[in-house]
């Protein structure tokens, strides 16, 4: 296969970014905000560092409620701020 095609091939599929988080707020309608943790390492210093950030993730059935772990994907935007859909339920298992 020549280089031209792979990179035909690379473009049509799409891939989706996929977190894992847990919901820490669920009052507005079809909305709940998920906080996702990371361990990053200091590029100079070697030390490991938690970092989080949150997200406002689409829930089609306002089925997630606070405490929640779920794994939610990357999609259309949906409003100013909304570029996330929920997949599943993880910790209700």
């Amino acid at each position: 296969m020549t280089e031209a095609k792979k990179k035909i091939e690379t473009k049509k599929t799409k891939l989706f970014r996929k977190f894992v988080g847990k919901v820490i707020a669920g009052k507005m309608d079809k909305t709940i905000v998920v906080l996702v943790e990371r361990t990053k390492i200091h590029p100079l210093y070697k030390k490991r560092f938690k970092t989080s950030r949150k997200y406002k993730v689409h829930d089609e059935k306002n089925q997630y409620k606070v405490g929640d772990i779920i794994e939610f994907v990357e999609c259309r935007p949906i409003s100013k701020d909304k570029r996330w859909r929920a997949l599943k339920n993880i910790s209700a298992k």
